[in-house]
């Protein structure tokens, strides 16, 4: 029997752009905001988004993800010149062929090392660069791109939901609350590693019974024809290569070693280790980047890959028009990926010029104050569902919600450790599969992965995750 070929759905940019429409619409539904002089009165009302304002808000999405923006195009000419020196595709090539039969080991692993950096520093957008090297690798080992991009989203995400010293979620969210309310960061460490642990073994067990079957039936993927006409284009020019005598050469390995290093280095810089009270690392790299390791954001990590790049063509004795044209040709393959990022980006855009956010967690506050501890916890969870599609930003989702509901579950006698774990997961959650997330929609334009096709894939892998992670922090708050 023939197997139906699925019409193509929307892409991601109309999913984006119909999504600011409908926000923009929405402002006009719902009651006017009241101002004192130039302040707003929280939870009074919105501001009527304009047609000026829908229309620009994907524009203000560049100036709002520049940063980002110039990493990711940075990186691409940085993949380029690794890719042509064809360290990488030897280098998998070597790896398919020891791991041969073995290949599932890697999922776990992969996934697991992913969730470490998403616990500790959360790990999203710097994932970008992976998606297309674990394209390559899975695709190699006789999966598909599907299980790639599983590998480095899942994984990461699952350490994001279930964060327990990363700065940017629970460190911004308890630095947010009010003075005179007091947390114990036992607890939330505590409750971040159970959110975590448990999320991360429940995506890798989804993710590993999709890749057993993939590998036993090519026809059981979840990707469409044409998403598989393009993935063979992309990734499977080499996945049918005779690997018997594959070997690296001496400045192939030599690349590799400053590949993984880059991104070593990279990981290092990212991480707050001020935060921690670990100074060892604020000598290195300030004479290069401008700022020591633990202090870089995305302005620092590119200027590394740029300098990366320049050293690996170097060692390769790459021409110096040769260089360019690679590293311009790399950097071009990703405006579509900078696109969508800068897309998503208009969504928050316009919640924050239309004080719609302000609105929702205002008004969602006051119903909290009259349910018990077994309702709050849940009702907590889902408007911070509902809360992350529109501010998917971790720290801005922090900074926004936590002075409000944080002192409303302290007023109650509810645990605010277990009231601001339920924000971190709730947004974590939200972003393993959110069209309003950039590096989400990036990493799989990356693979090659259209986006309804990772939400057919990815809803009953959520929809178990936010089921276990309601009973967790129910429980945690009833008992705590």
């Amino acid at each position: 029997m023939t197997k139906k070929k699925r019409k193509g759905f929307l892409t991601a940019f109309s999913i984006i752009f119909i999504l600011i429409f409908a926000l923009g619409i929405l402002s006009h539904f719902l009651p006017e905001a009241q101002f004192d002089g130039e302040t707003i009165i929280n939870g009074s009302g919105v501001v009527g988004a304009s047609l000026s304002d829908i229309l620009l808000s994907p524009i203000l999405g560049f100036e709002n993800a520049i940063d980002v923006c110039i990493f990711v195009l940075i990186l691409g000419g940085f993949l380029a010149i690794v890719n042509k020196t064809q360290s990488l595709e030897t280098g998998i090539q070597v790896l398919v062929k020891k791991l041969k039969g073995k290949e599932l080991v890697l999922i776990p692993i992969l996934m697991f090392i992913f969730s470490v950096g998403g616990t500790t520093y959360g790990m999203l957008e710097e994932t970008v660069g992976f998606y297309a090297l674990l394209s390559a690798t899975m695709v190699m080992a006789g999966m598909d791109t599907v299980v790639a991009s599983a590998i480095v989203l899942l994984g990461a995400g699952s350490g994001v939901l279930g964060s327990t010293i990363n700065p940017f979620a629970v460190g911004a969210a308890v630095s947010a609350l009010p003075e005179g309310i007091v947390v114990n960061q036992a607890i939330i460490i505590g409750l971040g590693v159970v959110l975590w642990l448990t999320t991360y073994l429940i995506c890798t067990l989804f993710v590993v019974q999709y890749a057993k079957k993939v590998i036993k039936k090519k026809g059981s993927t979840i990707l469409s024809l044409r998403e598989r006409k393009n993935m063979e284009l992309e990734y499977g020019e080499h996945a049918n290569k005779d690997v018997k005598d594959v070997k690296l050469s001496g400045k192939q390995k030599i690349t590799l070693v400053l590949f993984a290093l880059t991104f070593v280095v990279m990981i290092i810089g990212f991480i707050p280790w001020g935060e921690f009270e670990i100074t060892f690392f604020d000598s290195f790299t300030g004479w290069l980047t401008g700022s020591s390791l633990g202090n870089w954001y995305f302005y620092e990590a590119a200027l590394w890959f740029l300098v990366m790049s320049v050293i690996i063509g170097f060692i390769n004795r790459t021409g110096e028009k040769q260089f360019v044209d690679t590293f311009i040709d790399g950097a071009d393959d990703m405006v579509g990926v900078i696109l969508i990022i800068a897309i998503a980006r208009g969504a928050s855009v316009l919640m924050q010029q239309t004080y719609l956010d302000n609105f929702i967690i205002y008004n969602a506050a006051e119903f909290l104050k009259n349910v018990p501890v077994y309702f709050f916890a849940p009702f907590n969870y889902l408007l911070h569902v509902v809360l992350s599609v529109l501010v998917p930003s971790s720290s801005g989702l922090a900074t926004l919600s936590a002075p409000i509901v944080g002192p409303v579950a302290n007023q109650l006698g509810y645990s605010v450790e277990g009231t601001i774990m339920g924000i971190v997961a709730a947004n974590g959650l939200v972003n393993l599969i959110t069209p309003t997330c950039g590096a989400i929609m990036g990493g799989l334009a990356l693979a090659k992965v259209e986006y309804p096709t990772w939400v057919r894939f990815a809803f009953k892998i959520v929809l178990t995750v936010a089921l276990v992670n309601i009973a967790i922090i129910t429980i945690a708050m009833m008992i705590l």
